[in-house]
């Protein structure tokens, strides 16, 4: 194995320890926002995987690409981007994965959440690698 595949699998292990306390970030606000406070199934959706993103976005700024960090000064742009790419991946494939499951299936958004969370994951990880957290120019 080559020192950039290392990186690489080192990177995706990382990456998914994230997630998975992301996914219990999301699935605690969507549980809370749906069961507790009475949300509809979508708002508490996009709510709950927004909360995931930020969480994810700092552990991943800190952690899992600390190596291309840029300073603090570049932490909002950088952020920026996370939001508007994971998050478009995000909320589109947990939005639709809740329409599809818990509005026309009438199984738990919960369900819905843990299948758009596999659904998602891969390309997130390939445009947070590639897109987001770039290597820095010398």
């Amino acid at each position: 194995m080559t020192a950039g595949n290392r990186v690489s699998a080192r990177r995706w292990i990382k990456f998914n320890a994230v997630g998975a306390i992301g996914a219990t970030v999301q699935f605690i606000v969507l549980v809370a926002l749906v069961r507790i406070v009475g949300f509809h199934y979508l708002w508490a959706t996009a709510f709950s995987v927004e909360a995931a993103i930020i969480h994810n976005f700092c552990w991943h700024w800190r952690w899992t690409w600390a190596d291309r960090a840029c300073g603090r000064d570049r932490a909002l742009p950088v952020l920026m981007r996370f939001n508007l790419t994971n998050g478009l991946i995000s909320l589109s494939g947990n939005l639709l994965c809740a329409s599809l499951i818990t509005g026309i299936g009438h199984l738990d958004p919960v369900v819905a959440s843990v299948i758009a969370l596999i659904l998602c994951c891969l390309a997130n990880f390939l445009v947070s690698d590639r897109l987001i957290f770039l290597k820095q120019k010398r």
